[in-house]
């Protein structure tokens, strides 16, 4: 990035992106997938993952301070190895693409991610399933479920800063109670994004602007954050997630219809 946005509508978009990412953090995962939307139609796209990851890094950090009681350590040493294998791919995938190509990679890891998450809601009503608690997966199923979420989670945060959706996915199905989930999510995006950071750096897509700009947008994601944790346990969350996800497949589409339209 070569300079601060200078629009003020560019600035209340990226402090509602900011304001997102800090209540998806803290309270219902999913609106991050529009907060990467938003930074992608402000800043080039390649830029965009850039630049977001140091707002990411200052929203985990409220989540930790919220939830860190609650992680569960030994599910984040099964996905540590694998995690990095899939942000290595993530990176080499990021080193050959040009800004267009970034558009509708970060378009189409979002709608498959969304279509994953529709399909893990749906899949107990066509199988029949009555009840609504998950089941665990062990033995060799656990194992490659957490190669297998290690690497998508990877790839996907390294290209577009979405691997929000595979983590809620393999740790929904992990079955794991909110506040267990909240506090896992919590230190593992915190590890996995600072591990990202110097490779972004190496890659030129963070700066001395990323840093300023993250600084600036402090009072939006500490919002965001409080919001968050304040209405986490007063909503209606599964109308919040069907909205989330028809809003992140519209953002994601028209992400995608835009760098064919250029």
């Amino acid at each position: 990035m070569t300079e601060l946005p200078s629009d003020p509508a560019a600035w209340a978009l990226l402090a509602i992106a900011a304001a997102l990412v800090g209540f998806s953090k803290t309270g219902i995962n999913g609106t991050s997938s529009l907060a990467i939307l938003l930074f992608a139609i402000v800043l080039p796209a390649k830029e965009s993952t850039g630049a977001l990851l140091p707002v990411l890094i200052l929203a985990d950090l409220f989540a930790i301070r919220f939830y860190s009681r609650h992680v569960e350590w030994r599910v984040l040493g099964r996905l540590a190895p694998w995690v990095v294998a899939g942000t290595a791919i993530g990176a080499v995938a990021l080193w050959f693409a040009d800004d267009s190509i970034m558009r509708v990679l970060i378009g189409a890891i979002l709608l498959a991610m969304l279509a994953l998450q529709l399909w893990n809601k749906l899949r107990p009503r066509f199988a029949g399933v009555q009840s609504d608690e998950p089941k665990a997966p062990t033995g060799l199923a656990r194992r490659s479920a957490a190669a297998g979420a290690g690497i998508a989670a990877g790839a996907t945060t390294m290209m577009a800063n979405a691997a929000g959706p595979v983590m809620v996915l393999y740790l929904t199905l992990s079955g794991f109670s909110k506040l267990r989930f909240l506090g896992t999510m919590a230190w593992f995006f915190f590890a996995v994004n600072l591990f990202k950071v110097p490779i972004s750096v190496g890659l030129g897509l963070i700066d001395w602007y990323t840093l300023l700009m993250a600084l600036l947008l402090i009072p939006a994601v500490a919002v965001g954050a409080l919001a968050g944790r304040a209405l986490v346990h007063r909503i209606d969350q599964k109308q919040f997630e069907i909205a989330t996800l028809v809003l992140s497949a519209v953002g994601a589409a028209l992400l995608i219809l835009s760098a064919s339209a250029g």
